[in-house]
């Protein structure tokens, strides 16, 4: 089986890609940017310059633009070219704690604690020994409105394991300005599942190879740009299964208020987003920029060979 990590920085070597480029079941690939130290080097893996990704495809570079984390996406492609069974997305903060990448669940029917909502999206966070946090993404509209009552246990199918963080979690900016969490999250929450899409992110998730073709993180989108298509994929019909934590988020520096600004497009838009999407998961292409669909319409031109 082939396992390929994917991301990208604008770093040198961090502890977290130091340690996942030592794990011998695992092909590390890590997209470069401008801002990247020239002279950056992996002992074991493979770096992609900027050149080698204009190269690659141009338009598609040109359509992403530089210095934004959607570089990934190229790393996305080198792993479609290895033939990747499983894919790993992490940030370049994310250190991996004992264990992580090791019993997967992607393509196993496992069992799992299994939510029933009326409302049209989940939030995994406040499942959680953590209620009063919120994952990045998910509709501010139904905050109030959560409720984990309906629960059961039940056999799912699993296309995306979206694996937790110790430590800084993966919250929206309102959450963080709120409650500067230091989180410890209790296994015994985990795996669990829902009826209803739940947002997940590119740090710590992994998803079947065969998967790439719909997930491509979306430029010009601000922080929605692993939301977006994380509810996408769900509305074609792939199920994600919310794991325990299996890594330490040693969160690189952020201004909390920038952050907000970035998250602001899906403040105003995750509810009407993923509302839409439960009646027609191409009505995603509606509430893109036309650069952003342009993009992805590149980008998906690389499956149909």
């Amino acid at each position: 089986m082939k396992k390929v990590i994917v991301t990208t920085t604008i770093n040198p070597p961090t502890k977290a890609i130091e340690s996942f480029q030592a794990m011998k079941d695992w092909e590390l690939v890590v997209a470069g940017d401008k801002k990247t130290p020239r002279d950056y080097r992996l002992e074991r893996g493979i770096y992609i310059t900027p050149e080698e990704q204009e190269k690659y495809d141009p338009l598609l570079s040109e359509a992403i633009g530089w210095n934004c984390i959607q570089r990934r996406n190229f790393a996305f492609l080198w792993a479609m070219e290895m033939k990747a069974d499983i894919v790993a997305l992490v940030d370049d903060d994310n250190i991996p704690l004992a264990g992580w990448g090791e019993d997967l669940l992607v393509g196993k029917e496992v069992e799992v604690n299994f939510y029933e909502t009326d409302l049209p999206a989940f939030d995994p966070i406040g499942a959680t020994n953590y209620p009063l946090l919120w994952h990045r993404g998910y509709p501010l509209q139904l905050l109030s409105k959560r409720d984990y009552s309906r629960k059961s246990r039940r056999r799912v199918r699993v296309d995306i394991q979206a694996d937790f963080w110790n430590g800084d979690p993966d919250i929206d900016a309102l959450c963080r300005i709120a409650h500067a969490p230091e989180c410890a999250f209790d296994p015994a929450a985990f795996p669990f599942a829902a009826n209803k899409p739940g947002p997940f992110d590119s740090q710590n998730t992994f998803i079947r190879g065969e998967l790439l073709k719909d997930y491509f993180m979306f430029p010009h989108v601000g922080r929605m740009d692993d939301i977006w298509p994380g509810y996408y994929v769900q509305a074609l019909g792939h199920k994600v299964v919310y794991n325990r934590a299996s890594v330490y988020q040693e969160r690189n520096v952020h201004d909390l208020i920038r952050d907000m600004r970035g998250e602001y497009i899906g403040y105003e838009n995750n509810f009407k987003l993923v509302a839409d999407l439960a009646g027609d998961p191409e009505s995603i292409l509606a509430h893109v920029p036309g650069r952003t669909a342009w993009a992805f319409q590149l980008y998906r031109r690389h499956f149909r060979r």
